[in-house]
């Protein structure tokens, strides 16, 4: 079980199937804690205010990790780290549905920031390694459509079991569990980083900016849609029930579309594969106030934007791992969770007020801000 960077074809079987089970309960614990923390607080009659104070918690654990995590994965190894945080994700669930002490939740919540992001980092640095050049994006491609899985399925299983009591909370911490189990495997191997790198989240930032913006893109503008999403298609005559259903096609579009995209991307330029994906994003974006008009058109379009959209993340993240090895890229994959986190909290806060000022806010600004980025990474052609 030592750890190491070239596993047997077995061992690299079952390696992968942990990276990706570790992305998916990331994605799992972020959007299923997230509503369901806030709908606890709001139980309790905790003011708006509070509750957006209690949020803001999650991005200072990320923070504290994002300092602090490439010396620790070179010092104590990805896997030890991930088994760590998925127990420690598990008992924070646990003591999250035992507390009754307001000022522990803010507590907590820094502790499952610190714990999401360590989940974050390690799962896509573990990939990174376990893939070859030739590879590279079609394994980014599983990994980003791992993720987006995880982030639908947190608010489906909050739908099924309810925000009341303790049972959603439990049942995120047994997944937690069942995750680390899988992961204590003696088949499954990590690569180890033996030299910790110098820099704080500014020069790592410096070193991937395109990658550091898509990062910020994808947060941004996939949390301002499940969000906002539903609620634009109902004031444009949509029911309820059918507009809810899009933001499951758009999803199913982010998740299926990665593999074919990956493909792309282990075959020809990926920044020009990057820039292409932006442009159709863009594109994409402006044509949703024709398109809600047709359900026909409406899943067609969604469903392509979805992959197309989430495409830009898949294929910075393989840029970035072609470029950069070791703590460097522990480094920057850290502040890149630190950043989707910011993009995660502007997102919807941008939305919602471009939806006050317009009918169709919501596709003004999802096509403002891919065609910006799409702009930017025309100009810079490195990561």
């Amino acid at each position: 079980m030592t750890d190491t960077a070239s596993p047997a074809p077995r061992a690299d079987l079952v390696s992968r199937a942990a990276v990706i089970l570790t992305a998916t309960m990331f994605g799992l614990t972020y959007s299923l804690s997230a509503p369901l923390i806030a709908l606890d607080l709001a139980q309790r009659g905790l003011s708006d205010g509070l509750i957006g104070a209690n949020a803001a918690m999650h991005a200072v654990g990320v923070l504290i990790t994002a300092l602090i995590l490439p010396r620790l994965v070179a010092k104590l190894g990805p896997r030890l780290l991930i088994l760590g945080s998925l127990a420690a994700s598990a008992a924070v669930l646990v003591a999250f549905s035992q507390v009754s002490a307001i000022w522990l939740f803010f507590v907590l919540r820094v502790l499952l920031g610190m714990s999401a992001e360590a989940l974050f980092v390690l799962s896509e640095t573990w990939i990174n390694a376990l893939s070859t050049e030739e590879t590279r994006a079609r394994a980014m491609a599983v990994y980003t459509a791992a993720l987006s899985l995880g982030l639908a399925l947190g608010p489906t299983i909050l739908s099924v079991l309810g925000a009341q009591g303790p049972t959603p909370y439990l049942v995120g911490a047994g997944l937690a569990l069942a995750a680390g189990a899988f992961i204590l495997a003696p088949f499954v191997v990590a690569p180890a980083y033996e030299k910790p790198s110098v820099g704080n989240p500014l020069r790592f930032a410096a070193m991937a900016p395109v990658a550091i913006g898509a990062t910020v893109l994808n947060a941004a503008v996939e949390t301002a849609g499940l969000s906002f999403l539903a609620l634009y298609a109902i004031n444009l005559g949509w029911g309820e029930e059918n507009a809810t259903q899009l933001i499951s096609v758009m999803m199913i579009g982010a998740i299926v579309l990665q593999l074919p995209i990956g493909w792309l991307g282990d075959k020809m330029d990926r920044h020009k594969l990057v820039i292409a994906c932006g442009a159709l994003a863009t594109l994409g974006a402006m044509l949703w106030p024709l398109a809600l008009l047709h359900p026909v058109s409406t899943y067609t379009l969604l469903f392509l934007w979805g992959g197309a959209f989430v495409g830009i993340y898949t294929l910075t993240l393989t840029i970035v791992g072609s470029r950069f090895s070791g703590g460097d890229l522990v480094g920057i994959y850290a502040v890149m969770g630190l950043t989707w986190g910011g993009g995660a909290l502007v997102g919807p806060l941008a939305a919602g007020f471009a939806m006050q000022a317009t009918t169709h806010g919501l596709a003004v600004f999802a096509a403002l801000a891919c065609g910006l980025f799409t702009v930017a990474a025309v100009l810079r052609r490195s990561a």
